[in-house]
């Protein structure tokens, strides 16, 4: 991700330097301060570290790597940690890292937990093996210890009436134009007649789904998944799946986010496709779906990868 916004800084700041050469030093001097930018973070996404923690009895093995150069590994014993917790990413609430404070002062934060669905037990595990008392385990929604496992969060109406009001004013605005022409007897040209039935079907289309584009709520429960929707008119609706009823599960990009970010995706027998909300890379979301296909008892060969 961050590389990717480095080369988009990068394009527009070269795209600059070229067009902007001529008009003076002040869009030189911007283009060649986003350029700089540029480079730094795209030298950042390459040549970062990457982290490896493996926790031993009584210490914690830090071990940092770099595409040009030797592993560096820290050791950071029992005794210099002065408290231990575990935070919750705020842009992803099923991502967690664990926090150091050293008795120096220092603040340590971990990769993400590797396994989404089983992070009160590496935190149960992690607590016994430093000896830690009072680290509160963590609320995670798709823990497998979670008598539901919930996968996205409860639907709500209003989100899409206020993307309704926001298409209406859009729709109404886009309308000033074409009015003020038509008054004044002003001929449209061939793109603008073009335009009006293109833009007219974008907006009717995403008018009437505007309500359902929230996509599902899923509770996992024993042998039971129920599935909340909105229907086109707002009102909710519930699927109940149970493991006869799934023709295939399997993780699937989802074509709505930026990045490495999956859903699940369940085809049943009848024809009928679900698809939850994100969860995060095709391996957190292959746990869920074998925590799924586990809780409904679907059948290995109708598990895909």
């Amino acid at each position: 991700m961050g590389a990717g916004f480095a080369n988009i800084v990068l394009v527009i700041s070269v795209c600059g330097l070229a067009s902007w050469a001529r008009n003076g030093y002040a869009e030189i001097v911007a283009a060649l301060v986003g350029l700089v930018i540029g480079i730094a973070m795209l030298c950042e996404a390459a040549f970062g570290a990457d982290e490896l923690w493996t926790i031993a009895l009584d210490m914690i093995v830090v071990e940092s790597t770099r595409p040009f150069g030797q592993p560096n590994v820290r050791f950071v014993r029992r005794e210099e940690i002065s408290g231990i917790r575990i935070n919750r990413d705020g842009a992803n609430p099923t991502c967690f890292r664990l926090a150091l404070q050293l008795t120096s002062g220092e603040h340590l934060i971990s990769p993400p937990f590797p396994e989404v669905t089983h992070v009160r037990e590496t935190a149960a595990q992690i607590a016994e093996q430093l000896g830690v008392l009072d680290m509160d385990s963590p609320v995670n929604p798709l823990d497998a210890t979670n008598m539901e496992v919930r996968i996205g969060a409860p639907l709500r109406k209003a989100p899409g009436t206020f993307q309704r009001i926001i298409i209406l004013i859009i729709a109404g605005l886009c309308t000033i134009f074409y009015a003020f022409k038509f008054w004044n007897g002003l001929p449209l040209a061939t793109a603008e007649v073009i335009f009006v039935p293109i833009v007219a079907i974008i907006f009717l289309l995403s008018f009437r789904y505007a309500h359902t584009s929230a996509g599902a709520f899923w509770i996992v429960r024993h042998r039971e998944l129920r599935v909340e929707r909105l229907t086109r008119d707002g009102k909710p609706i519930v699927d109940t799946i149970t493991g006869s009823d799934v023709a295939t599960i399997e993780p699937e990009c989802d074509s709505r986010a930026e990045g490495e970010r999956y859903v699940v995706r369940i085809d049943l027998l009848s024809g009928q496709k679900f698809l939850s909300q994100g969860i995060g890379t095709k391996a957190e979301t292959q746990a869920v779906s074998d925590e799924i296909a586990r809780r409904l008892g679907i059948a290995l060969e109708r598990v895909r990868r």
